[in-house]
């Protein structure tokens, strides 16, 4: 049985202990959560035992609203540049610098089918993957086959993925509606099946084999990440009749899923004025049911290119605290170029950013824990702890001494901003000692 058939039977499996015990909740809390369908634990049979020789094991990871906001890392190499050990780099800093979760998106560069591999058996994490790249990597659209799906499907389901997008809610009568927006579709798996829909004048194949690939999904026990192909890829199309009219769709496919016993989350949207971020949160687990949503970003302004990792983390934070359980980064090279390992460590500890500041403003037990005992550091002008603390200490520690002769071994308990007379900690603390 899958992680979610055995919750409904009542069964607390060495998984969801796991996860309980990463987050400080009774395996009951996750057990009582995964059979409702409002959490889910993407681990794949195979990656959990390790199958291949010398590979890591999955470290089970928990995404719902019960527990702690969870980020991914995309990463993944283009037809451009990019091979097997870069990417091994990328997923080596996504999880260094908080990733819970990281997707392969590759769609050339090298062996696909290696490159997954070779991430799988490195991965702690779960990985993800869009599978319908591999179908068309070396053939177009036009030709793509249901037979072509179902085996692709399996075969990375055998290697040992946690969780697929598959994009089986952009149906063909929703076509017409991609006319009215200003950027069309944005989403790569959702424009490749649009195409394919107008060339066969068919239905998404996707979406009438979704009864198949669940069965496949179900042997291995991986999860459904149900893809937004319509979600807005600029302001001005976001919260539009062909966004909400897959979403429904989606809603439909949430309860195929768990009728098939597949845990299941949902994609959300990409762009997305911050005064709609709660509408959309609040619509979402309403359609589906409460299934984990997860969003890229969502970006609040378009008009900032490069520094996207800011202008989406504005939005994760919204889109965490009203309703979102998962938050898919976005790196300075978003709508520019393929991101290196530099910028996939920025994309993550600006995720990392968001979904800490949402969970404090959710006030999830022990969520502040962290940020209380850095205020006591710099309350005790303890600079070595603060530094020891912070998430990301290399970065800290470089900031505190560049360009100034400041050790923490003798008595400098001041910082080069106000130094040590005008220091207002100081000056506060003697005021209060009177």
């Amino acid at each position: 049985m899958t992680q979610y058939q055995q919750a409904n039977s009542g069964i607390i499996t060495p998984e969801m202990k796991r996860v309980a015990e990463r987050e400080n909740v009774s395996p009951e809390t996750i057990r009582s959560e995964l059979a409702t369908g409002r959490l889910v634990i993407p681990a794949n049979r195979n990656h959990l035992a390790g199958t291949r020789e010398g590979a890591l094991r999955l470290d089970p990871c928990g995404i719902g609203r019960a527990i702690t906001t969870k980020i991914n890392a995309n990463i993944g190499a283009s037809p451009n540049r990019s091979c097997k050990n870069e990417e091994l780099v990328k997923l080596q800093w996504a999880v260094k610098y908080g990733a819970d979760a990281v997707m392969d998106l590759s769609t050339g560069g090298g062996n696909l089918d290696e490159i997954r591999e070779h991430l799988i058996a490195n991965a702690t994490v779960p990985i993800g993957t869009v599978p319908m790249y591999s179908m068309i990597v070396d053939k177009p659209i036009e030709e793509l086959t249901k037979d072509d799906i179902l085996a692709t499907v399996e075969k990375q389901a055998a290697q040992g993925v946690d969780f697929f997008t598959i994009h089986a809610g952009f149906l063909r009568k929703h076509l017409p509606l991609i006319s009215k927006r200003k950027l069309g579709i944005c989403s790569r798996g959702g424009s490749l099946l649009g195409k394919w829909m107008n060339y066969h004048n068919s239905e998404n194949p996707m979406y009438e084999l979704f009864d198949e690939i669940s069965a496949i999904m179900r042997q291995y026990d991986v999860a459904y990440s149900l893809g937004d192909g319509l979600r807005p890829g600029c302001l001005a199309d976001a919260s539009d009749e062909a966004q909400f009219a897959e979403l429904e769709t989606l809603g439909e496919l949430v309860m195929r899923s768990r009728e098939s016993g597949v845990q299941v989350m949902v994609e959300g949207p990409g762009h997305v004025p911050f005064d709609q971020i709660q509408m959309n949160m609040e619509r979402q687990q309403e359609i589906c049911d409460g299934a984990p949503f997860y969003v890229l970003g969502p970006i609040v302004t378009d008009a900032f290119p490069g520094y996207d990792h800011i202008t989406s983390s504005i939005g994760a934070t919204a889109a965490a605290y009203w309703g979102a359980s998962f938050l898919c980064y976005v790196t300075p090279t978003e709508h520019l170029a393929l991101p290196q390992p530099e910028d996939v460590k920025t994309g993550c500890v600006s995720y990392k950013i968001a979904a800490h500041a949402a969970d404090v403003a959710r006030h999830l037990p022990g969520a502040r824990d962290w940020d209380d005992k850095i205020s006591d550091a710099r309350a005790n002008f303890d600079w070595k702890k603060q530094i020891d603390l912070a998430f990301d200490s290399e970065t800290a520690q470089e900031i505190r001494t560049r360009g100034n002769d400041i050790s923490d071994d003798g008595d400098n308990d001041y910082c080069s901003m106000c130094g040590r007379d005008w220091c207002a900690v100081r000056i506060s603390k003697e005021l209060t000692a009177r």
